[in-house]
C-alpha cells in the first residue's frame, strides 16, 4: 500500500504518528538489546550503537525536525530515565546532540551517501562524549581513547549505515 497516494490529509498525519512512535519505541528497544550485548575491547564506552540505525533511517524516511524529535525523547525521556541515570543521559546528550548535527549537516549538503553520514554520525557521537568526559573528570588524559573510539565509531558508523540503507529502501517503497 502507497500510503501518500491512499490516504487522505487527516490519515496522513495519523500514519506520521505512528510511524514516529514506532520509530521511538524501535529505537527504545534496539537502546535495551545493545546494553545486553557484551562488547569488551579495553576501551570503555565503545558500543555498536543499534539505536542509531533508527537515527539514520528517520533522516532519510521523515527528515531532520522528526528526526530530532525522536533522538531527543529516546535520549532524555526514555534512555535517561528508564534505564540510565543522570550521568549517562548527559553523555548520551552530548555525543547525540553532536552526532545529529554532523549527519544533518552532511544529509543537507549531499556530502556523503547513506553510510558516510552514519560514520560521521558515529565518530561525531564518540567526539561529543569524549569532550563532556574530559570536562566533567577536569582532565585531557581522557583523549588518550580518542583514536580507539574514532576507529569503533568508523566501525560500527560504517555497519549501522549498511544496514540503514537496506532498511530505508524497504520503507521507501511503503511510505
Amino acid at each position: 500500500m502507497n500510503y501518500r497516494k491512499e490516504t487522505r490529509r487527516g490519515d496522513r498525519k495519523a500514519v506520521k504518528v505512528a510511524l514516529y512512535g514506532i520509530l521511538l519505541s524501535l529505537a527504545m528497544l534496539l537502546g535495551y538489546v545493545e546494553t545486553l550485548i557484551p562488547i569488551s575491547l579495553g576501551v570503555p564506552g565503545v558500543k555498536l550503537g543499534l539505536a542509531n540505525l533508527v537515527s539514520i533511517v528517520s533522516l532519510y524516511i521523515i527528515g531532520t525536525g522528526g528526526t530530532i524529535a525522536i533522538a531527543l525523547c529516546r535520549i532524555v525521556l526514555l534512555t535517561g530515565f528508564a534505564y540510565g541515570n543522570m550521568a549517562m543521559m548527559m553523555y548520551s546528550l552530548a555525543g547525540g546532540a553532536l552526532s545529529l548535527a554532523l549527519m544533518i549537516f552532511c544529509r543537507k549538503r549531499d556530502l556523503f551517501g547513506q553510510v558516510g553520514v552514519s560514520i560521521i554520525g558515529g565518530v561525531g557521537h564518540n567526539v561529543g562524549q569524549i569532550l563532556v568526559a574530559a570536562a566533567v573528570v577536569e582532565n585531557t588524559g581522557v583523549f588518550y581513547y580518542l583514536p580507539f573510539l574514532l576507529a569503533a565509531g568508523t566501525v560500527a558508523g560504517a555497519v549501522i549505515g549498511l544496514l540503514g540503507g537496506i532498511v530505508t529502501k524497504r520503507l521507501e517503497s511503503y511510505l
